[in-house]
């Protein structure tokens, strides 16, 4: 198939003011735009706000973020469309849509006619290129992330505005079986549908030659567990911190930042747990890759999740995890070499399960071999055999009408 012009549709996507937002999406679509004959063109919009002046705090961010970003191999766009707080939820779709009809055709004008719309997250971004691919003649191909299939469906307008847009779609992928098992049950077909699950650097997140010296340096003595994530509600810190008290011996150490900082340090003190735990903050890809390969574990105690790319980045450091037995985690958490999964989301059964990984580790080397299977090379050329399905089946549609 010739080289194939897609337009990759996404709010998650990473800017200036958010670089940690959706990196994921980032890696996948790089090694997209580098493995594939693809030609990428990136629409991130942005929530329109009038003013940066930092009075505005986390709104202000939006209208510092630049109109575009012409960095290789991926130039970026990022358009404003009109959110509306609260009890804009199920009008946001069309909105979306509505905002970036003209950014698209501005798009086409440059001489980027693409083939096809790549969309990442089903709500409101998927349901909007759905609309979008109706008025400009092309081909959707749709994929779920996590909450937009395990939350946003339990409204009943935003569901039907899914399964129309899947309805819609040439083809939909999902980062695990569990998202696609709970479309099928909401209503989905199943036949368009498939897993294309995230990969990860493994040459960022790899063993290293030394872990006694790293260990060291970062200053790890005794049993030593990472849990890492955005500090709120969802990823269960405070599940792991509780099971600190019932390991003495352990050190956790929280990587991390987010609106539940405040609340994690207040349990640490009441817990009396602070020669226990370590809050790290926000880290650098590498240093992450440092704290991961030189921990005994991987704590994760998330409730939902699609896949977390965390899992994926310890194990290829040669860590095995311990994480909740929910939606993606089990499907990368398969073999005793990746690590365990816990009984339940308490602080016991994550006792539980740190005490039996501590007790009898599996081979860091086979635990990285496990890692292996997941690249985002594979990625990348397991999505692009998908766009080009769902182009094709658009030209014979076609023509046989």
């Amino acid at each position: 198939m010739p080289l194939l012009r897609v337009l990759a549709l996404s709010g998650l996507f990473p800017n200036p003011q958010q670089p940690r937002h959706g990196i994921f999406l980032k890696h996948r679509l790089t090694h997209l735009a580098r493995h594939g004959p693809a030609e990428i063109q990136m629409v991130a919009p942005i929530p329109y706000f009038p003013s940066g002046h930092p009075v505005f705090r986390s709104y202000a961010a939006y209208a510092r973020v630049p109109r575009t970003e012409p960095a290789a191999p991926i130039p970026v766009s990022h358009p404003r469309i009109l959110c509306i707080p609260k009890i804009g939820m199920h009008l946001a779709p069309l909105l979306m849509a509505a905002c970036l009809v003209q950014h698209l055709r501005d798009i086409r004008r440059t001489g980027f006619d693409f083939d096809v719309i790549d969309a990442y997250y089903l709500y409101p971004d998927g349901v909007a290129a759905a609309l979008l691919g109706l008025l400009f003649q092309r081909p959707v191909v749709l994929t779920a992330f996590g909450s937009d299939v395990s939350q946003i469906p339990d409204w009943r307008l935003p569901r039907a505005a899914i399964l129309w847009a899947l309805r819609r779609a040439g083809q939909t992928t999902a980062v695990c079986e569990a998202l696609l098992d709970r479309l099928v049950e909401l209503g989905a077909d199943s036949e368009h549908m498939k897993v294309v699950m995230h990969g990860v650097d493994l040459d960022l997140f790899c063993p290293v030659p030394d872990r006694a010296a790293l260990r060291t340096r970062l200053g790890f003595v005794g049993p030593t567990v990472v849990s890492a994530g955005h500090l709120i509600p969802r990823k269960g810190h405070d599940v792991a911190i509780q099971a600190m008290a019932l390991l003495p011996d352990c050190q956790l150490h929280i990587v991390g930042d987010g609106p539940e900082e405040g609340r994690l340090r207040q349990l640490v003190d009441g817990l009396g747990l602070n020669g226990q735990v370590r809050f790290h903050g926000h880290v650098s890809q590498p240093l992450l890759a440092d704290l991961l390969a030189g921990a005994d574990l991987l704590l994760n105690c998330s409730d939902r999740e699609g896949i977390a790319n965390v899992l994926l980045e310890a194990q290829a450091c040669g860590t095995p995890v311990a994480a909740t037995p929910i939606w993606g985690s089990p499907e990368v958490v398969s073999v005793p070499e990746a690590g365990l999964l816990l009984r339940n989301r308490t602080p016991e059964a994550a006792a539980e399960g740190i005490g039996q990984l501590l007790a009898a580790p599996p081979d860091r080397a086979e635990t990285r071999r496990h890692a292996e299977r997941f690249s985002w090379q594979a990625t990348a050329h397991q999505h692009m055999a998908t766009l080009q399905h769902a182009v094709r089946a658009s030209l014979q549609t076609q023509q046989q009408g």
